[in-house]
């Protein structure tokens, strides 16, 4: 489906050349993010430069009252940025500047398209990198982190997304182009830069970032544990946790995770059906103290294998293993469905055995890789697309997975947000007068409700039929900008 014929000449004519697409086949490219069971061939692709042309063009779609989508590197697994049929795709790749960099007040200045990993190159000569650091990092981009506040490994100890963003410059969905927030670290007024981080992309379009960046800590141990089972492997976490040390990092991979990264990158993984990734990071002599109680737990768990990274080569094939292991995935089922949960960790092997008795039922193999310092689970359940009623039958496995994660008394998100993969998801969650509150915050934003609409919430939904007393008063509407 097309968008209208007057915003379609008024973007060609206003726009430079190359920034509007609208030739089918360069349409089918942006069909999906990297949750590829959902598609939907966008209306236009338009591949802006600057924020004032990102301003232009959502300003355009405002007046002919057109939905637009803002996409990054197409590396979510939510559907957020699934486009509208007839809607105007928003591509921020060809933003990828880094405006600013200072060492010495620790942030760095970047426009949306810029790769999670590029902060740390841009700052590790001066001993100074960015914490965030999703598995996607080599090519997710920071608008894309902001949208869906993502997490990675070493959010246990250094937080998410939401804790290293201290500014934003935003257009919103009317076109008023707004600055949350700035390079100090409590802003004062609203957090309303807090209401924009995982946001999922349906409150504005964030064109430019402040980041905090911090300095290298001074000793960093990691640790590969293997185990017989995912129980005793979860059982050392929480003793780990319990101990009262919070490690940068503590990963795990069941067998078939393992059979797959070993196929793809060769880590040398022992030949477990479980292993754990504990890192440590800070100053030395307290590292090293805590590291030994570490080993101590992983032992007396029933670690079958222990092996301590001698230096930062044998450090990077450990982590090389743990993040290729989503993609490797590939080498092992011809597709696959990544799950995104949360559950306490005291609750992991109760929920990895739920998991497990599925996996048998179900018929389909079932991955699981895991944050396990804080319970975000990523079932990756594999299925074949070729094999009629399968896709449908792994989307049916991951939505019951949620629901044992919420039995657990989790979440149905750690970092992939809800999009609109596990919108339907959310009234098991949430009552309906929470989600007629976060309604109104939209409506707030968005009273027209142009931007990235048919995510997060379980059905659509204009401002005018949010209920009772949450139903925005339409001066607030009005007055929402001047109040930023």
């Amino acid at each position: 489906m097309a968008i209208p014929d007057g915003l379609h000449q008024e973007l060609r004519r206003d726009l430079p050349a190359g920034t509007l697409l609208d030739d089918h086949t360069a349409l089918v490219a942006y069909e999906s993010d990297a949750l590829v069971h959902l598609r939907a061939l966008p209306g236009a692709v338009v591949l802006p430069r600057t924020t004032e042309e990102v301003q232009q063009i959502v300003r355009a779609c405002h007046r002919h009252r057109v939905p637009f989508v803002a996409r990054g590197h197409g590396t979510g697994l939510s559907g957020g940025a699934l486009p509208t049929p007839d809607g105007v795709l928003i591509v921020l790749s060809r933003m990828n500047r880094v405006r600013h960099v200072d060492v010495a007040n620790r942030y760095v200045v970047v426009e949306p398209g810029v790769t999670n990993l590029e902060i740390t190159r841009q700052v590790a000569q001066s001993g100074c990198y960015y914490a965030p650091d999703p598995s996607s990092q080599v090519v997710c981009s920071i608008g894309g982190n902001i949208a869906e506040n993502s997490g990675g490994a070493h959010c246990l100890k250094y937080g998410f997304t939401v804790h290293h963003v201290l500014g934003a410059t935003v257009v919103l969905p009317d076109g008023e182009v707004v600055t949350l927030g700035g390079p100090t670290l409590d802003a004062p007024g609203l957090d309303l830069l807090g209401v924009i981080v995982g946001s999922e992309g349906t409150l504005g379009i964030v064109t430019e970032a402040t980041v905090r960046i911090l300095p290298r800590p001074e000793t960093v141990l990691t640790l590969l544990a293997g185990f017989a089972s995912i129980d005793a492997a979860g059982a050392a976490v929480s003793t780990i946790i319990g101990r009262g040390i919070v490690p940068a990092a503590v990963e795990m991979m069941d067998r078939l995770t393992i059979d797959a990264a070993e196929a793809a990158v060769h880590p040398h993984f022992p030949a477990s059906d479980a292993v754990l990734i504990v890192e440590l990071d800070g100053p030395a002599t307290e590292v090293r103290e805590l590291f030994g109680v570490v080993e101590d737990v992983c032992r007396r768990s029933g670690a079958e294998t222990v092996e301590i990274a001698c230096d930062a080569s044998a450090r990077d094939r450990i982590w090389k293993g743990r993040k290729a292991a989503f993609a490797a995935m590939g080498r092992v089922s011809p597709n696959y469905y990544v799950q995104d949960g949360v559950v306490p960790r005291t609750r992991l092997p109760e929920v990895l055995r739920r998991i497990r008795e599925l996996e048998a039922r179900s018929g389909l193999r079932i991955g699981n890789v895991f944050h396990a310092g804080d319970g975000n689970l990523h079932p990756l359940i594999c299925y074949d697309e070729s094999i009629p009623g399968q896709a449908a039958q792994a989307e049916a496995v991951a939505t019951e997975i949620l629901q044992f994660c919420l039995d657990a008394g989790g979440s149905l998100t750690g970092e992939h947000g809800i999009g609109a993969d596990k919108k339907g998801s959310m009234p098991k969650m949430f009552t309906a007068v929470d989600l007629d509150t976060m309604q109104r915050v939209r409506c707030a934003f968005d009273p027209q409700g142009l931007c990235n609409p048919g995510k997060v919430f379980p059905t659509p939904r204009l401002c005018g039929e949010v209920p009772g007393p949450y139903r925005a008063h339409p001066l607030e509407v009005a007055g929402i900008a001047e109040r930023f």
